[in-house]
């Protein structure tokens, strides 16, 4: 496709695709989906993310005219990237709405007790299966086996001392964190069950006491 297409017709195929795509998607999978080059699509990106934000989606942009400046409003869901591409979500404050209108949705949240394997993994990786359940002072083999099956943590390497495989969290953990890297982790998951709250103690990566 040549550089003819109006900005209005890629932006809205980008739409279209992005809300088809059932996670995200690269800005190169999304170049050949729409048909445009890379940087044009990644322009038209960050437009649509201005626009969903509630800004000026040609601000700063000459070959577009710019908007009235009358005021304008955030969407309800916004346009995020992260490691694995870009994505369409909805806005954290409509978070309670969203979690209403799903309340009636088969659940796929993870229990307590993976959700504390999750976060010692995160926080201490490299980690094995061993020094999870010494952590957390019980057996782990479920929740380990049910976050690989997730795709949130993965087998990398080996102990040197006990050759045990060595857990690290994966992109599709940073992913559904909203995170680019594990730097942008909070010094400590504020809202883990007790058990797990007592086991890690705060420092400049969360590690884990006893470690």
């Amino acid at each position: 496709m040549d550089g003819s297409m109006p900005v209005e017709e890629i932006r809205a195929r980008l739409e279209a695709v992005l809300m088809a795509a059932d996670g995200p998607m690269g800005v190169a999978e999304l170049a050949s989906a729409v048909q445009t080059g890379e940087s044009e699509t990644l322009r038209q990106l960050e437009a649509l993310r201005r626009d969903y934000d509630g800004e000026d989606p040609d601000a700063g942009d000459d070959d577009d005219a710019s908007a009235s400046g009358r005021p304008r409003r955030p969407r309800g869901f916004r346009l995020v990237t992260g490691v694995r591409g870009w994505r369409l979500a909805a806005r954290e404050e409509f978070a309670p709405v969203v979690a209403r209108a799903m309340a009636g949705a088969q659940p796929s949240r993870l229990s307590p007790a993976a959700l504390e394997s999750l976060a010692i993994i995160a926080y201490k990786q490299p980690v094995t299966r061993a020094q999870v359940t010494s952590i957390r002072g019980v057996a782990t083999d479920g929740s380990i086996r049910l976050l690989l099956l997730r795709g949130l943590v993965r087998e990398q390497g080996s102990d040197p001392e006990t050759h045990a495989a060595l857990l690290v969290t994966t992109e599709e953990f940073l992913d559904r964190m909203g995170l680019d890297s594990l730097q942008g982790l909070p010094a400590l998951a504020p809202l883990l069950p007790s058990s797990a709250r007592e086991a890690l103690r705060e420092d400049p990566r969360g590690a884990v006491e006893g470690s």
